[in-house]
């Protein structure tokens, strides 16, 4: 099985060309999603962002119409390298902070040295996830949608341990991203709202 990003205003052309390549193609809506059976045996399984669930016709178009960015979400990407946030309106970004913090890597001295070195790199990183938790709490704090994580999975839980941040709801899926840039975190908010395609050709 494949899983592959689809823009939303892409899907058409994506549907017509699994088509081209695999034969007339059944499309069926079936638990939420937009499936297709070709005649060699090849399937899609299409899911619209954000964990919302599709009951339209069976349709490229129709389905492509139904994707929606929710009207107040967020983006959370945390690594040790540096974190980024983003509060969105729709696929508007309209707050966000990037910010990127010196966390050393290992060391292979061994003894105390090597102790010491641990203890400053798990300062480092907790003064990392402190400030991208504050980060956090303010453009984040009361946003109503869903908010989509990303980066390091123990970073992220550490930011959200925050007392501030208990009501942050977040959501599928979860993006594997670099050290956060300005670049990474829109190419997140993409990611977070393009069309997650299942694809196993036969």
């Amino acid at each position: 099985m494949t899983l592959v990003e689809v823009p939303s205003e892409r899907v058409e052309r994506w549907a017509a060309n699994f088509t081209a390549r695999h034969g007339e193609t059944t499309m069926s809506t079936i638990d939420g999603a937009l499936r297709g059976l070709a005649p060699d045996g090849s399937t899609f399984v299409a899911r619209l962002p954000f964990g919302a669930t599709y009951d339209g016709a069976a349709e490229p178009a129709v389905f492509a119409a139904a994707v929606r960015a929710p009207e107040d979400w967020g983006v959370l990407l945390v690594r040790k390298g540096g974190f980024a946030v983003g509060r969105l309106a729709g696929r508007r970004l309209v707050d966000s902070k990037v910010g990127q913090r010196h966390v050393q890597g290992r060391t292979k001295a061994g003894g105390q040295s090597q102790q010491r070195f641990a203890r400053r790199r798990d300062n480092q990183a907790r003064q990392a996830y402190e400030a991208a938790a504050d980060h956090a709490a303010r453009i984040l704090g009361g946003v109503r949608g869903p908010v989509v994580a990303g980066g390091d999975h123990t970073a992220v839980d550490e930011v959200l341990a925050d007392p501030r941040l208990r009501g942050v709801v977040v959501t599928d899926p979860w993006l594997a991203v670099p050290d956060p840039r300005r670049a990474v975190l829109e190419q997140a908010v993409a990611s977070a709202c393009s069309v997650r395609v299942e694809v196993v050709n036969a």
